[in-house]
């Protein structure tokens, strides 16, 4: 069998990298009866079976370092959340859920504000600076003046990352300014519904010439924090990925304090004292409800 690496997988068939090339692929019986998906970026060994429609076949998914729920992919060390500045507005409850879910999978995480060129500064510094001190690597970056690029490079350089956010926040374009032989696709936002179209229509790990690949995955219109969007997550859990909160982790009263409305929480102490911004509690807030909806959902 031969060792390789799927990425890209485009209707059943999985694009496997190798050492003789890359070798269109499609899975054994056997995952779809385990309700195993492939995912871009498995590691696999491959047969080849002689068949010019389908020239290999997936035989073993080899254990993953890392899964990502959404998007989904497996295997990448670092995930670059992106947030568009203006086009669409910024929308931080969304960028939260998505940091959650880079948190739940133990990854690496940068934040990158983009079309910084669009706004005055003073429209995204607050959040921006908010995010620094929370402990994240925040880059602030314009395809169209350049500011930014050269941080944001060096951020991928030698890693396996992979680029989420919502449609039109300029994911392809800042790739393809970092690379341009990339040649990736890029849209408009729409005049009507002020937001991005998508342009990327599936996910796809790219090998970088500084090193280092990186994919870049459809944008999102919505997601949430639901077994029915593909994301298994604990309410229970969910405090844990708050990174601020956790000096103050187990010294509230009570020992299964959620933050919401119990007494002496030192977590919204900490928020009425400015210690924890009052955004990022809300946001917190919002999700745990976002949860709790959905584990009511499932046992109703």
């Amino acid at each position: 069998m031969i060792k390789g690496r799927i990425v890209k997988g485009i209707g059943g068939f999985y694009y496997v990298k190798t050492e003789q090339g890359l070798v269109e692929c499609k899975p054994r019986g056997i995952f779809r009866k385990r309700q195993i998906t492939p995912l871009v970026g498995d590691m696999v060994r491959i047969s080849l079976s002689g068949n010019d429609r389908s020239p290999g076949v997936i035989d073993e998914i080899l254990p993953r370092s890392t899964i990502l729920a959404r998007p989904s992919v497996a295997n990448v060390g670092q995930c670059i959340v992106v947030m568009a500045v203006e086009q669409p507005k910024p929308d931080l409850l969304f960028l939260d859920r998505l940091l959650v879910l880079a948190e739940a999978s133990n990854l690496d995480i940068v934040i990158c504000f983009n079309k910084i060129d669009l706004v005055d500064p003073c429209e995204y510094e607050e959040f921006a600076q908010g995010y620094g001190k929370i402990g994240y690597t925040v880059v602030c970056t314009s395809v169209l003046t350049g500011e930014g690029i050269e941080t944001l490079k060096r951020t991928l350089t030698g890693k396996i990352s992979v680029l989420s956010g919502l449609s039109g926040v300029g994911k392809s374009s800042l790739l393809n300014r970092i690379e341009p032989r990339l040649k990736l696709k890029t849209g408009d936002i729409s005049s009507k519904l002020k937001r991005g179209r998508h342009t990327t229509r599936h996910a796809e790990l790219m090998e970088l010439e500084q090193g280092g690949m990186v994919v870049d995955t459809p944008g999102f219109s919505s997601i949430k924090l639901d077994a029915a969007d593909g994301v298994e997550l604990d309410e229970n859990d969910l405090c844990y990925y708050f990174p601020e909160f956790q000096p103050l982790a187990g010294k509230c009263r009570f020992s299964s304090c959620r933050h919401i409305d119990e007494p002496d929480c030192m977590i919204k102490a900490a928020v009425k004292k400015g210690d924890i911004a009052g955004w990022r509690y809300m946001n917190y807030t919002a999700l745990m409800n976002e949860l709790q909806k959905g584990r009511r959902k499932r046992y109703d």
